[in-house]
C-alpha cells in the first residue's frame, strides 16, 4: 500500500511565507516609488507601471540594420574608417532600454505622476481634481498584444501621457477610479435622484391634469 503525500496542501506556514513574499514585493515597489515620487503618508498608490519592455525591438531592428549595412560598405568600398558607423546601430536599442526602464508611471488617489530621464531626472504631476478627459489610443501592435498610451487632459491646459503601458483600459479605469467603484452602484447622489423623482412626479401629475380636462 502506497502512501500519499501527508503534507496538506496550503498549509498556514505555506501561506505566511506567500503573504511574506508578497509584502515583501510590495515594499520593494513603494520603495522604488518613493525613491523619486515625494507623496504624502496618506496617499495610496492605486497603480504603478511603466511603459511594456518590448517597445525597444523597433530600435533594436534599426540598430541591427544600419551595423549589417555600415560593415558591409565599409567592405565593398574598402574603407575601414566607415566601420565605425556600425557602432551606431547598438546605441540606438541600448538608448531606447534606457529610456523605457527610467520610466515610470503612479496612479494616486490624489494625482498622476510621469518620470522620465536617463542623465537626467523629470517628473510631472497633475492632480485628480483637475483631470478633465481621458484617452486610449492603440496601434495595430498594440491591439495585438494589449498594450497602448492613455492621454489625460487637465484643466490649465496640463496634460500628462503614459506610453505604451500594459492593458491600457484598466489603466484609464484606475485614473477615473472607476475600479474603486461597486459594479452595481448607481451614478449620481441621492439628492440628485431625489431631485429627479421629484421632476418625474410634477411632470406626471401635469400631464395628468391635462388629460381630466
Amino acid at each position: 500500500m502506497t502512501g500519499g503525500d501527508s503534507s496538506p496542501a496550503d498549509s498556514p506556514s505555506e501561506r505566511a511565507a506567500t503573504d511574506s513574499a508578497a509584502g515583501d514585493a510590495d515594499s520593494a515597489t513603494a520603495a522604488a516609488i518613493d525613491d523619486w515620487l515625494a507623496r504624502g503618508d496618506d496617499e495610496t498608490v492605486r497603480w504603478a507601471g511603466r511603459p511594456r519592455i518590448q517597445t525597444v525591438i523597433p530600435a533594436a531592428v534599426v540598430g541591427g540594420a544600419i551595423a549589417v549595412v555600415a560593415v558591409a560598405v565599409s567592405v565593398v568600398n574598402d574603407a575601414p574608417a566607415l566601420a565605425l558607423v556600425a557602432l551606431v546601430g547598438p546605441l540606438l536599442p541600448a538608448w531606447s532600454y534606457l529610456r523605457v526602464t527610467n520610466t515610470r508611471f503612479v496612479v494616486t488617489d490624489r494625482a498622476l505622476y510621469r518620470k522620465s530621464g536617463v542623465l537626467s531626472r523629470t517628473v510631472q504631476r497633475v492632480s485628480l481634481d483637475r483631470v478633465q478627459n481621458s484617452a486610449l489610443s492603440q496601434g495595430v501592435a498594440g491591439s495585438l498584444f494589449g498594450y497602448g498610451t492613455v492621454s489625460v487632459e487637465a484643466a490649465g491646459g496640463g496634460a500628462i501621457r503614459f506610453e505604451d503601458v500594459d492593458d491600457p483600459g484598466a489603466v484609464r479605469d484606475r485614473i477615473e477610479g472607476r475600479d474603486d467603484r461597486d459594479g452595481d452602484e448607481l451614478p449620481g447622489t441621492v439628492e440628485q435622484w431625489v431631485a429627479v423623482r421629484d421632476e418625474v412626479r410634477a411632470l406626471r401629475a401635469a400631464v395628468d391634469g391635462k388629460e381630466k380636462r
